[in-house]
């Protein structure tokens, strides 16, 4: 099988870099990465206490996540792009300073108004979870590049049932701004571990961030963030809001493709499977997303209303156990053959996430029924990501790997938001018995559609093999 035809650029600075202690910048990238994907999942078990303490309803506490995502929207195209600008070790300060202001913010202003700017903080610093496949790249000798991709997927997983068993704790036994103080110093500890380790060097790209460019695709990928995560309340509104954001992306696009400052190089996405894999990355995030929503949601459903398995946000977060460690797996398991056949990996993520939505389709009435379809996604989506941010890294050169982990993080972050919309308006649906909480049959339809995320991986990755069976295959991309 035949993949990529562009073999990616050795930086002249590799000969004269020294390279650090490997277990070191492994390990610093692995806590970097497991706590900034532990943010987003440590806020849902909180939502009750939210609303207690500051006195606001439901539709108020879903701007928490709403004004989270958007932050991250922001990061995930700026952080790994100044990380290429910059140098690796500025961001990683400039990123754990957005981190530990945010988590600051609530703990010390202790208001919903608070709860919102450090909410909207936190979500622009946990795009550096992307850093690590740049200064890894950058710092390491050797194939590296899966190496990279693997501490980031085994750490992403990790940080998922971290953040939702932490945030189960939390609502146990601390206050809200114990907890916010606890995640600052958290983030303030691994600030100081990234200064450390990671060593001091030169920008990598001399080039310059198009400013039209970065405003433009953060406009764009803001309006369609706010249209998917309220949409639903906003109506027709958010209608229009997502249509705007599409014809905003077709005109960025066709804008980028004419600049001499590109934020992200649209003609990378030209290469074999390049397009196939920032896709894929997008739909593994709607997975997660909808899978996350419909366990959640099920999981902590009270045994009266009919159905439900009547645990609390501890629980739920223990019932997620197997999807973390499948993901690690999955991973370190495909770290090898993604270099040699990324599409097969790519195929294969598809088909096992495939596997775990449908078995959760119709058997999710039991809890070991979800740890057996947890480690399906979890390993699917361990292939997936692997496979997704692997392909980018190989089709550019060194000085541009933030570049390549934005476009596929971007991407990512709108699947997660495409995820949480759909499954929402799933579960709106129809109340069970007039009782507020969704009818059961509609956690089967959930997963039914969820595995059509996972099928649509297979059509578009086997769509583009076939685009580029003529490509020369290249071996990965040296540090």
């Amino acid at each position: 099988m035949t993949e990529l035809n562009q073999p990616a650029v050795i930086s002249r600075a590799e000969s004269t870099r020294a390279e650090p202690r490997r277990g070191a910048l492994i390990g610093v990238a692995v806590l970097l990465a497991t706590v900034t994907n532990a943010v987003a999942f440590m806020l849902p078990p909180l939502l009750p206490l939210m609303q207690t303490q500051f006195g606001v309803g439901v539709a108020a506490s879903a701007w928490v996540f709403t004004v989270l995502t958007l932050g991250g929207g922001a990061g995930f195209v700026l952080i790994p792009r100044l990380a290429d600008m910059l140098s690796d070790r500025a961001t990683s300060l400039l990123s754990g300073g957005f981190l530990t202001v945010g988590a600051l913010v609530p703990a010390i202003g202790h208001s919903y108004a608070a709860l919102l700017i450090g909410s909207a903080l936190l979500g622009f610093g946990g795009a550096a979870q992307l850093l690590p496949l740049s200064f890894l790249r950058r710092h390491l000798t050797g194939s590296v590049v899966g190496t990279a991709v693997s501490a980031l997927i085994m750490a992403a997983g990790a940080g998922t049932v971290l953040g939702m068993v932490g945030g189960g704790v939390v609502v146990k036994t601390l206050s809200l701004a114990s907890f916010f103080y606890i995640l600052a110093a958290v983030f303030a500890v691994t600030t100081v571990a990234l200064i450390v380790i990671i060593p001091s060097s030169r920008p990598e790209s001399s080039g310059r961030i198009g400013i039209p460019g970065t405003v433009g695709l953060i406009a764009w990928v803001t309006a369609g963030l706010l249209a998917l995560t309220q949409g639903l309340s906003w109506g027709v509104a958010g209608i229009v809001l997502l249509a705007a954001s599409v014809v905003g992306a077709v005109l960025w696009g066709l804008m980028e493709r004419r600049s001499s400052a590109a934020v992200f190089d649209v003609k990378v996405l030209k290469k074999p499977l390049v397009s196939a894999a920032c896709f894929a990355a997008g739909m593994v995030g709607a997975i997660n997303a909808a899978y996350l929503i419909l366990v959640t949601y099920y999981a902590q459903t009270p045994p009266e209303v009919g159905y439900g398995l009547g645990i609390d946000a501890l629980g739920t977060g223990v019932l997620t156990l197997p999807f973390a460690l499948m993901m690690l797996i999955g991973g370190k398991a495909s770290e090898a053959a993604v270099q040699r056949r990324p599409a097969a990996v790519l195929v294969l993520g598809g088909v096992v996430c495939a596997l775990g939505l449908g078995w959760l389709a119709y058997a999710h009435q039991q809890q070991w029924q979800y740890l057996v379809g947890s480690a399906f996604i979890g390993l699917g989506s361990g292939l997936g990501y692997n496979g997704a941010f692997v392909v980018p890294q190989l089709a550019v050169p060194e000085d541009r790997a933030g570049m390549a982990a934005g476009m596929a993080g971007t991407m990512m972050a709108i699947g997660f938001s495409v995820g949480s919309a759909v499954v929402t308006a799933i579960l709106t649906g129809g109340s069970a018995h007039g009782t507020g909480v969704p009818q059961e049959h509609l956690y089967t339809m959930g997963y039914v559609v969820s595995a059509g995320f996972s099928l649509l991986i297979l059509v578009v990755t086997l769509v583009s093999r076939l685009r580029h069976r003529g490509a020369v295959a290249v071996g990965p991309a040296e540090s």
